[in-house]
């Protein structure tokens, strides 16, 4: 379907954002179960999801709110984690930022790696788009999977707190981040800085407060950027046209 108005879209948008529902569901109900678990009440479950909205830094945060960690190294982890929002919304400039600020707000909330991924493809590829147009596809990316990931979160919080502390649902945790790591090592340079994250973070579990997690974080996207830059070197020796 072609897309000629704001309306259509913002459909177009939210008929390809919808499978996603399928992987940011089972997620946003897990979180809701393991917040649950970690001793937070529903109100508070919710309030984090809706002012967070980045699955792998409510993760983090809520693994180390488990241990106690200081507030001040829980934000800073949190932001580590989801840097790579900045890169997206650095991409995402040239299509949406002639746009209004408080859509440029919204915009930078619902940034996540689907509504970037759906959204870059089709504005690359549908060049003619109008600014509005863009930014209701952009909206409608996120039409099913932002009040999914909510509702989700709610009722695996009211199902949390039913869940005996005895079943010890710890594990599950660890078992999320590779669901969620997985499926993202598609390149050499993703391999190489997650094999040297977990390598540093090993021997890192010994600095104070969690912060072996930062330093395996730096050290891994480091490592990922001189593989690519490795990468590309050899490639222009190989074919210098």
């Amino acid at each position: 379907m072609a897309i000629t108005t704001t309306k259509s879209a913002f459909w177009k948008g939210f008929r390809d954002g919808a499978p996603f529902l399928l992987v940011s569901g089972p997620f946003g109900l897990l979180f809701g179960v393991l917040a649950a678990e970690a001793g937070l009440i529903v109100p508070e479950a919710m309030i984090f999801s809706l002012s967070v909205f980045a699955g792998s830094a409510q993760f983090t945060a809520l693994q180390l709110m488990e241990e106690n960690t200081p507030v001040l190294i829980i934000l800073i982890s949190a932001l580590a984690v989801n840097l790579r929002v900045a890169m997206y919304s650095a991409s995402l400039t040239p299509y949406l930022g002639g746009a209004p600020l408080w859509q440029r707000a919204c915009a930078a909330y619902l940034t996540v790696d689907q509504s970037y991924a759906l959204s870059i493809v089709q504005f690359e590829t549908h060049p003619q788009m109008t600014l509005s147009q863009r930014m209701a596809y952009f909206f409608g990316t996120n039409g099913c999977v932002a009040p999914g990931w909510m509702i989700a979160t709610y009722i695996g919080a009211l199902v949390g707190a039913q869940i005996p502390a005895s079943w010890g649902l710890d594990f599950v945790l660890p078992l999320a981040f590779l669901a969620m790591i997985g499926p993202m090592l598609r390149t050499p340079a993703h391999v190489v800085a997650c094999f040297a994250a977990v390598a540093t973070a090993l021997p890192a579990t010994a600095l104070p407060y969690n912060l072996g997690l930062i330093v395996a974080g730096l050290v891994g996207m480091m490592a990922g950027a001189q593989t690519e830059v490795w990468l590309e070197r050899r490639q222009i020796a190989k074919d210098p046209s």
